[in-house]
Formats: structure tokens, C-alpha cells, sequence
């Protein structure tokens, strides 16, 4: 048995597994992807092109100290690394121990070879998070990317999805992801941001609780200019344009709530990439029953203590499943968690140390703060929506059928939305439509999104979808889950 599973090799997950391991734990490292970073710090495959994966990417040099010493922890027997495993189900029995059921994703080369279940004594949680999507008409057309989605593709692939890009949405994620693209070929024709940066001066205190931040803002306004990318605030995509992939854009001038205010425009584009910040992936520590908060920019996120830890006992989190932050933030986050475990544990944990990062994750997280109240998502979004605009795409559920489930059936807040009209039941289980849904449920009540319309969306019994026969092989599984042992560890040590 492990002392701790981490799940997730992201900025926090990384930072959370190495200071683990080096405190004396032992440790099992699993992710979705085939080598480590997360999304922050995805590059391109490691077995071809080490050298030259770090273009484009910020805090380069902290990821490469982490996973130099994941290689040496590795080596040494003291972390398990298991790379292409994606955790389904995870279960917590009367004693404690944590049961993680995987299974094998398109990273791994063979599915027969992954492990299928490990026991772990604890548990630190860091799934992070993905683009947040507002539905608009026009946004299922062929060519529209989450940003997200843009960079990751430019990342990992070293690809662009087109050769005329708009960038559009909130925040600040939307200038790496336009001066990548610039960087690559692509011709940025805007990046359409829909509040105003000055938001910054209602939180000064917040905006300088992270000064390397300015730095990267500065070096995000040159590299604009240099080629001489528009940058459009006060602006979102009311539409886009096309007949079988996309054409153009529709932009138009808001007020503060989000309401037009200006004259529309339109400007060609063959890729258009939108973001509207991050939804944290709630789906394993909800799973677990982890209570939950609205943070500041209403998104549901876990709550955790000044030690990251969660309300369910020996289940840590860290990253954006606490709050959307940053890696710096998460990498904190991640170190803090595992120290605070391997005291919990009996293991030696410099105090002065935790109360550094203490310090770190509070000024991190007003930062944070600051952060979303200056871009917060625009109150009057849905009033942008035509009857006939898809709001689920999986189930083809349009905006007119969530009025109308609203209006004749009765469904007034999420989870009965989501019941009679059928959104967020299609694969993706509400991932992408299921912020926008919960905030159109609020809407048409006449009341504000909570934090119950969220969890209605965000719950799911299963955290990713699985082949048949893991669940008819669960089923039938009248045995205990086999212990699979550390390397380090002895069989029947501590009483396992």
C-alpha cells in the first residue's frame, strides 16, 4: 500500500509528489497524459524533442527542476510514476484506505499493461481544470477552439487549427495563447477582451501580492506589438459567422453588465479561439463527498484548510480544484500538501517551511482574487443567445429548450433543467455546457447561480467514461482490491 496517491502531474500534482516522496513517503503518481506538466506546462513528446519543448512557456525552469527530480525519485524506487492512467472511481472504506480504480487513455501505448486499482493510506487531489465555455450563436461551427484547446494543439503538437485567428473571451489567458499563435505564423486579427484591464486598481493590494505577474504583462504587451495584434476591450463575439466552417466574427461593444453598447463589427477569421477562464474538475473530489464553495469568481471549487486539507479525512487538495490561481500558485499549493501529510504521518516537515508557503498560497490567493473580479464573466451573457443557439451540444439542446422547460415544465433551478431538458447528459457530462447551464437556470429565475446549481452539473458517479467491461469486471469482483506494493515498502509493514 502507498503512503499517498497523487493524482495529477500538473504544476501542483508535480510539486505535491516530489516534496512527498523526498519527506520519506511513499508515493504513486498518476496522470492522464504521457508525460508530465499538465496542461500549463504541456510540450512536445519528450522521446523526440527534449531540448526545444520549453518555446512559449513561462516558469520553464521550475518545471524542469520538478521533473529532474521526479526522474531521480523514480529511479531511486521512491514515487511510482503512472503516466497514461485515468482515474474513474475512487472509494474510501471504513478504515481509511483510499481504493483508485483506472484505466488506460490514448496515451498508453497498451491498455492491457496499465495497473487497474491501488490503495493508497491518503490521497492529495490535484485534477485542475479546463476551459470555461458561453455558448453563442455560431460557436458549434468548424474552426471555433476553446483557447485552451489552441495552445494545446500549438503546445503538443506544434499545429495551428487555422491561419486567421480571433482570440476571444476574458482574462488573461487569452494573451499567451495570441502571441503563441502570432509566433507561429498565425495572423492575429483581435483579441477581444470583454471587461476593461483597469479593473486592476479596485484591488491594488491583490494586483501587487504577485509582482512577477506585471513582468509577464509587460512582456505579453510587446510581444502584441511587435505584431501588431488589436486588443479589444469592452468586446465580445455576439456571433460567428459561416456556412460549413467558420468565416468571421460579429463583435460588438458592451457595457459592464455584458449589454451592447456600441456599434457591431465584423472581422474575417478561419479560427476563432474563445476562453472565459477556467472551471475547476470537481469530479473525483466530489465523488469523495468534499464539501464545496463558490470562490470569487463563482465557480465551485473544494474548500481546504490552511494545509490544504479537505472535510473527508486523509484526502488533500491542491491547484485549481481550490480556486483558479496559476501555476505558481498550484506549485505552493502542491508542496504545502505534502508537507502538511507527511506530518500528519510522522514524518519530519520543516515548520518553517509550511509556514513560507502558508504565507505564499494567501498572497496567491489574493491575487487570485483580484484576478476575477477584474474579469469576471459578464452578468448579461444569456441575453447575447437566440432561441436557436445550441447550449449542449452533445444532447443538441438549444437555448428556446431551456427556456421552454423553464416556462411550461416548470424547471426552475439546475438539477431539474438538466432533467427534463437533457443538458450536460451527453459525453461530456456537462463540461462544457454545464457552467453556462446552471447560470441560465439562475437567469431565468431571476436570481444568482449557486453554489447547488453548479454541484447539479458538476457531480458525476463516474468520473471519465469507461468501457463496459471495467464495470462488468467491478461487478463481479467479490475479492479485495490487490494491495499493490511500493518499492520501497515490505509486505506487512505497519500493519498492512
Amino acid at each position: 500500500m502507498d503512503d499517498v496517491a497523487v493524482v495529477g502531474a500538473g504544476p501542483a500534482g508535480l510539486a505535491a509528489a516530489v516534496e512527498a516522496a523526498e519527506a520519506g513517503l511513499a508515493v504513486a503518481l498518476l496522470d492522464a497524459a504521457g508525460q508530465p506538466g499538465g496542461q500549463y506546462w504541456r510540450h512536445y513528446d519528450e522521446t523526440h524533442d527534449r531540448p526545444a519543448d520549453r518555446v512559449g512557456h513561462h516558469g520553464w525552469p521550475v518545471f524542469t527542476g520538478l521533473r529532474n527530480r521526479l526522474d531521480a525519485l523514480r529511479a531511486a524506487g521512491r514515487i511510482r510514476h503512472l503516466p497514461g492512467h485515468q482515474v474513474w472511481l475512487i472509494t474510501r472504506d471504513e478504515g481509511g484506505t483510499f481504493t483508485l480504480r483506472m484505466t488506460a487513455t490514448a496515451s498508453t501505448s497498451a491498455g492491457s499493461g496499465i495497473d487497474r486499482s491501488l490503495l493508497a493510506r491518503a490521497l492529495i487531489l490535484c485534477p485542475g481544470g479546463y476551459d470555461r465555455q458561453l455558448p453563442v450563436p455560431g460557436w458549434d461551427l468548424p474552426g471555433v477552439m476553446t483557447a485552451g484547446g489552441a495552445q494545446a494543439l500549438l503546445k503538443g503538437h506544434r499545429t495551428t487549427a487555422g491561419r486567421r485567428a480571433v482570440v476571444a473571451g476574458t482574462g488573461p489567458f487569452l494573451l499567451p495563447v495570441a502571441t503563441g499563435l502570432a509566433r507561429a505564423g498565425v495572423r492575429v486579427a483581435a483579441v477581444v477582451e470583454a471587461n476593461a484591464t483597469l479593473g486592476w486598481l479596485r484591488d491594488p493590494l491583490g494586483a501587487m501580492s504577485a509582482p512577477g505577474k506585471a513582468v509577464e504583462a509587460l512582456q505579453y504587451a510587446a510581444l502584441m506589438a511587435r505584431h501588431r495584434i488589436p486588443y479589444r476591450t469592452r468586446t465580445v463575439v455576439r456571433e460567428i459567422l459561416g456556412t460549413d466552417r467558420v468565416e468571421a466574427v460579429r463583435t460588438v461593444r458592451v457595457n459592464t453588465a455584458g449589454l451592447p453598447a456600441g456599434p457591431e463589427q465584423e472581422i474575417a477569421a478561419d479560427l476563432v479561439a474563445v476562453g472565459w477562464g477556467f472551471t475547476p474538475s470537481l469530479e473525483l473530489p466530489l465523488m469523495l463527498g468534499a464539501e464545496t464553495v463558490q470562490d470569487t469568481d463563482g465557480s465551485l471549487v473544494v474548500a481546504v484548510d490552511d494545509r490544504q486539507r479537505s472535510s473527508v479525512d486523509g484526502l488533500y487538495v491542491a491547484g485549481e480544484a481550490t480556486g483558479v490561481g496559476g501555476a505558481t500558485l498550484a506549485v505552493h499549493e502542491g508542496r504545502l500538501s505534502a508537507l502538511a501529510l507527511a506530518a500528519a504521518l510522522g514524518h519530519p516537515a520543516d515548520p518553517a517551511v509550511t509556514r513560507r508557503l502558508r504565507g505564499a498560497v494567501r498572497r496567491g490567493r489574493r491575487f487570485a482574487a483580484a484576478m476575477q473580479r477584474t474579469y469576471p464573466v459578464p452578468g448579461a451573457w444569456p441575453q447575447w443567445l437566440s432561441e436557436t443557439t445550441l447550449v449542449c451540444r452533445c444532447e443538441e439542446v438549444s437555448y428556446g429548450d431551456l427556456r421552454r422547460a423553464y416556462h411550461d415544465l416548470g424547471a426552475e433551478d439546475a438539477r431539474t433543467l438538466k432533467m427534463l431538458a437533457r443538458p450536460g447528459m451527453g459525453w461530456c457530462q456537462g463540461r462544457v455546457c454545464g457552467f453556462a447551464t446552471a447560470a441560465i437556470a439562475a437567469q431565468l429565475s431571476g436570481r444568482a447561480t449557486t453554489a447547488d446549481d453548479l454541484r447539479a452539473l458538476a457531480t458525476r458517479s463516474l468520473a471519465v467514461p469507461v468501457p463496459l467491461g471495467e464495470l462488468a469486471d467491478l461487478a463481479d469482483d467479490t475479492t479485495p482490491v490487490e494491495t499493490l506494493e511500493h518499492p520501497t515498502r515490505e509486505r506487512g509493514r505497519d500493519g498492512e
